[in-house]
């Protein structure tokens, strides 16, 4: 009796795997939507939580840094200030969370089956980009109760979203792909998030660091994300740092470089350690 051996593998040369990822767009669009149905079931008020989480952010910030350390806010109203800023950090944080969980999560479809294994994180990417959307209707809301009107650059805002989503991508790359033979990354990737959040200027504005560390604080790419947000919707008085900026794009270009490079290095493993 002859034997068979099933082999899963990728496209066999580069220019197959991406048109692969391509041809396996509807198996993206399900990824994505049966992230975002398990997010939440079994909640009482579904989506809403995607709102709550940066509200009560911004009332923690607001108290802390606004009302008790006394920190500028360049003539916007402290609530409106967090807010902006929480929007490019949370398109970061939760992208890269669930970037770098979603090879584990997809587990029993890698061992079984084959895919472009890019599409797990991409999808990942896809749910935190549903929920920056609402919250950007949220900022809308706040915009008008403290009327804060933008003015043409608002029109640069997809620019700074696309840093925070670049630099996500490129990390969840990479640790997505660390994550698979490490699983000590599962809690490395929170405790980085964490940390991440108090040292980027979310509660406060990056007008508080030291000209001579600016440079070098924006080598955080969320910074550069984070000030142009400011920027583009507030009108913040201070003018952008546009060395910064560059910093910021060149490190995202970097990691994505990188995490693309790692990534397709390591995926033919996937299906055997996983």
């Amino acid at each position: 009796m002859e034997t068979r051996e099933i082999v899963i593998e990728a496209g066999r040369s580069e220019s197959q795997y991406w048109k692969d990822l391509w041809r396996f767009r509807e198996l993206l669009f399900f990824l994505t939507w049966r992230d975002i149905l398990v997010r939440y079931k079994q909640t009482v008020i579904g989506v809403a939580w995607a709102l709550i989480r940066p509200l009560l952010t911004m009332v923690v910030f607001t108290v802390l840094f606004g009302r008790l350390a006394k920190l500028p806010s360049e003539g916007v109203p402290y609530p409106v200030l967090v807010f902006a800023a929480l929007l490019p950090w949370q398109l970061f944080a939760g992208s890269l969370t669930e970037c770098s969980h979603s090879l584990i999560k997809n587990a029993s479809m890698i061992s079984k089956t084959y895919f472009p294994r890019m599409l797990a994180p991409l999808s990942a990417m896809v749910t935190g980009f549903a929920d920056f959307l609402l919250s950007l209707v949220m900022l809308g809301i706040l915009l008008a109760v403290y009327r804060v009107v933008p003015d043409w650059r608002i029109l640069t805002v997809p620019l700074f979203a696309a840093i925070s989503v670049g630099a996500a991508l490129g990390l969840g790359l990479w640790f997505a792909a660390l994550n698979v033979k490490y699983r000590d990354f599962m809690q490395i990737v929170p405790f980085v998030v964490q940390i991440g959040l108090y040292v980027s200027p979310v509660g406060f504005t990056s007008s508080i660091v030291p000209e001579e560390w600016r440079t070098l604080y924006y080598l955080n790419p969320v910074v550069g994300a984070i000030d142009g947000f400011r920027w583009a919707l507030l009108g913040t008085s201070h003018s952008l740092y546009v060395p910064g900026i560059i910093s910021s794009v060149a490190i995202v270009i970097l990691l994505c470089a990188s995490g693309v490079w790692y990534f397709r290095r390591t995926e033919r493993t996937f299906a055997d350690i996983i």
